[in-house]
């Protein structure tokens, strides 16, 4: 941006009169100021005292101009047309509207003041345009041009480059400060996989090919096959970006790496593999911003959300999420954290590795240091003045025990644990060392979850019931109606998009205690917690496929529904 130094201040001076930041904090924000060149309003979105909407609001106020939410907007195809991507990315803007007829553009720029790209875009058109422009913010401008202009093409285009040895006229070469193909071609890949929504890329080298799959929404799907001799450039590319060494192949390494893509920050944890055929990258994705959610947005239905919200009301205690790798325990206690965040409170947090970075939480990397393991960490922790603590994952009786003790002194822990249910927690606990009586009246109480896929509402279709079926729903309802998938444009064809949390949760009081102090069975720790409101994971997935959120099959893939039977539930 290109504001001058009295309209950031205006700017500044506007957001402290709205209320929406301190003094302490303009102030923290005017000093960086002076070490870097940036609008006020860009170094407090960055230092995370304000948000971009906020910040949108206010450069309209200070400047007495319209903004626009992106995510609302309707663009017309022929102003993307006639504004060049490497235009729209150079400057931050998002054509919006072509009127030919009075030669008028508008455009969502970040910048209102950007002289330059106003006289750009002035000079596209015969006849000199009327630039209109509304105010957007960056990361909303970065998304909208990746939607609207899309990365498929350019990709493309990269390989055709690859190929011939000559730019393609229309891709993406211009649009990038650097011209090795290769480098563009990885990075046209993660974005592509950042925009599918993907939570991790695989780089399978094979005896002729690269094979190339996304998971998204848990499940992997093939998306390119490259011929084998782009394989060497392209691992030496990931593995410089990782900071591995890239004159070892033969043994298993690991790395990490940052990316600005559509205007935000994404992680990618890296992990190469020596195999037959070549090295095998797989390429966690962590989207910080896809990764925290709200409370509400957890899926839950109200009578769960309501049970939830009471057992992270208790002051002290441990709460546990249960589930496989990959079954979202990070994402829920991070919801969890991000619900109970506050000035007010301390929250520590040790985990390997620190995976979505929040303010105002002291967070702490096992993985980074190589001094501290979970129960030393927690020990340290505990001379810091906690009210909260959250543990990556209890492993061994040393984390468990430290744990417990964090709970015992007052303090509120949550921490991960795999079993396959809320009650199977217990006996795993057992398992690990953890005795029956030192368990009894610190659990506030245990959350299990797996992950499924959401039926894409726009082309889901009811079907015809199988007498089995039919049978296995008859608990819930007589007249039972199931969706199935069909895929469409919206879902790329595959019938669902996105996923939810089916969950059981496992609320302890007195008289579970009381069970669990006696090495009770985990069959009458679920006959007694069905009195208050435990349902298990077969009957929540069954549920929400009666509510058309999710399919029968794939409920089946995720939870082991053969023990489900006329009442038995």
């Amino acid at each position: 941006m290109t504001t001058q130094i009295g309209e950031r201040h205006s700017l500044g001076q506007t957001l402290r009169a709205q209320g929406m930041v301190s003094e302490d904090q303009l102030r923290i924000a005017l000093r960086e100021q002076s070490k870097a060149y940036q609008p006020v309003g860009k170094l407090l979105v960055r230092l995370g005292f304000v948000s971009e909407a906020a910040l949108r609001e206010a450069l309209a106020t200070s400047l007495n101009k319209r903004s626009i939410d992106l995510a609302q907007a309707i663009v017309n195809p022929a102003a993307l047309r006639l504004v060049p991507l490497a235009l729209a990315r150079r400057h931050q803007l998002l054509p919006l509207d072509y009127q030919p007829c009075d030669h008028r553009l508008t455009v969502a720029i970040a910048d209102v003041n950007d002289l330059v790209a106003i006289d750009q875009l002035r000079a596209l058109a015969q006849d000199e345009l009327v630039v209109e422009t509304l105010i957007a913010s960056e990361t909303d401008i970065a998304h909208g041009i990746d939607r609207h202009y899309g990365h498929e093409l350019s990709i493309d285009g990269i390989l055709h480059e690859i190929e011939t040895g000559e730019a393609d006229p229309g891709g993406e070469a211009a649009a990038h400060e650097y011209s090795q193909p290769v480098m563009r071609l990885v990075d046209a890949l993660l974005t592509d996989a950042v925009k599918r929504r993907a939570s991790d890329v695989h780089f399978e080298p094979e005896a002729n090919f690269l094979r190339i799959r996304f998971r998204i929404d848990g499940i992997l799907r093939q998306i390119r096959v490259l011929h084998k001799s782009y394989w060497a450039a392209m691992a030496v590319r990931v593995k410089v970006m990782s900071g591995m060494n890239i004159a070892e192949t033969r043994a298993p390494q690991d790395g990490r790496f940052s990316l600005r893509i559509g205007g935000r920050t994404v992680d990618f944890r890296v992990a190469a593999q020596p195999t037959l055929h070549g090295e095998n990258l797989v390429l966690r994705i962590l989207d910080r911003q896809a990764g925290i959610l709200a409370v509400d947005e957890l899926g839950l239905d109200p009578s769960q959300q309501a049970m939830l919200l009471a057992m992270i009301a208790r002051p002290e205690g441990i709460l546990l999420v249960t589930g496989p790798t990959g079954s979202g325990k990070t994402t829920t206690l991070y919801s969890l954290l991000n619900h109970i965040n506050s000035e007010s409170i301390n929250i520590m947090t040790l985990e390997d590795p620190v995976e979505y970075p929040m303010d105002m939480l002291r967070q702490t990397s096992v993985a980074e240091t190589s001094k501290l393991d979970f129960a030393n960490g927690i020990r340290s922790m505990m001379r810091q003045d906690p009210d909260v603590i959250l543990v990556g994952e209890i492993r061994d009786a040393d984390t468990a025990e430290m744990a417990f003790r964090a709970a015992m002194t007052g303090h509120q822990v949550y921490a991960t644990l795999h079993s396959n249910s809320a009650p199977g927690a217990l006996p795993r606990l057992l398992d690990i060392g953890i005795l029956p009586d030192i368990m009894a009246g610190n659990i506030i109480g245990i959350v299990a979850q797996r992950l499924v896929r959401r039926l894409c509402p726009r082309c889901r279709q009811p079907y015809p019931l199988a007498p089995e079926e039919a049978q296995l729903l008859a608990l819930f309802t007589p007249t039972p109606t199931l969706y199935g998938p069909v895929g469409c444009e919206a879902c790329d064809f595959q019938g669902y998009r996105g996923r939810f949390a089916l969950m059981e949760l496992l609320c302890m009081d007195d008289e579970l205690d009381e069970l669990v102090a006696h090495r009770a069975s985990v069959r009458e720790l679920r006959i007694t917690a069905a009195t208050r409101g435990y349902r298990p994971l077969a009957e929540d997935g069954l549920r929400r496929a009666l509510e058309g959120l999710t399919s029968l099959d794939e409920i089946r893939r995720v939870v082991d529904l053969s023990s489900v039977r006329h009442g038995a539930l």
